[in-house]
Order: structure tokens, then sequence, then C-alpha cells
């Protein structure tokens, strides 16, 4: 490319066309009015940055990040024995001994059983549902 001197106007050769365009070097006497208004911005937004900061922080208070004091650590939780517990009947709180009885006696006593024809029932309503599921348009 050749490039020729000239103050106001440089002339560049396109090597493409072998054609001359001028580009102007025009500065203006008159600074960029956005600059200051860049500045400005930057200016406003730090300060409303750091007031927002100053107003959300924790303002010299503790952190709430550990446990209150009188929290007992949960390893030292881990090693005390349950002494109480709660019934799976009807979930009261019962004693170490009487939550063994209970146990004891709901693994000997059998469970109570319906009686022949209300078990019949719930069988072929189960076999209802389930053909139900697979054909929706049988009307039983």
């Amino acid at each position: 490319m050749d490039y020729t001197d000239d103050t106001d106007l440089k002339m560049i050769q396109s090597p493409i066309t072998n054609h001359q365009s001028p580009i102007t070097n025009y500065q203006s006497p008159i600074p960029n009015p956005l600059l200051p208004m860049k500045y400005l911005r930057y200016l406003v937004l730090s300060i409303s940055v750091s007031i927002l900061v100053a107003l959300t922080g924790n303002g010299g208070k503790a952190v709430g990040a550990l446990p209150p004091p009188e929290d007992i650590p949960e390893e030292i939780l881990r090693t005390q024995i349950i002494t109480e517990a709660r019934s799976p009947i009807d979930g009261k709180r019962v004693t170490a001994a009487q939550y063994a009885q209970l146990q004891a006696q709901l693994q000997t006593s059998p469970p109570p059983t319906l009686s022949s024809p209300i078990r019949e029932q719930v069988f072929l309503l189960r076999i209802r549902r389930f053909l139900l599921q697979f054909l929706p348009f049988l009307d039983i």
C-alpha cells in the first residue's frame, strides 16, 4: 500500500481496485461531552454500591454461621444412650422398658386377619383396577 503524507488528508490506494479513497484525520477542537458523563456514571455507580454494601453488611455483629454456645455438639449426642422412645402404635412417649415390651407384643401377636368374603372383595377390586389401567374403555 502507498501512503502519501498530507496534513489534513491521507490518501490510501486500495490494492483491489487501484483506486485512491480519502480518509480524514480530523480531530475536533470541541472535547467529547460523553467522556465526563462516563466518569460521572462510574462515580455514581461506585458510590451506590459502596452504600449498598455498607447497609447490608453485618454491622459489626457476630457472624451467625456458628451454632449457639448452649447447643450440644452432635458428637456428644451420638454417644448418649437413648432412654426414651415413642410408641409405634400411637406415638406417645414411653420408657425403654415399655418400648421393649411393646415390640415383643407386636412380634408375638399375629396381625389381625380379614374375613374370607372381605379378602375376596379386595382381591377382585385389585384385579379390576389393574384391568382398567390397560383397558380403560371397559365398563366394569
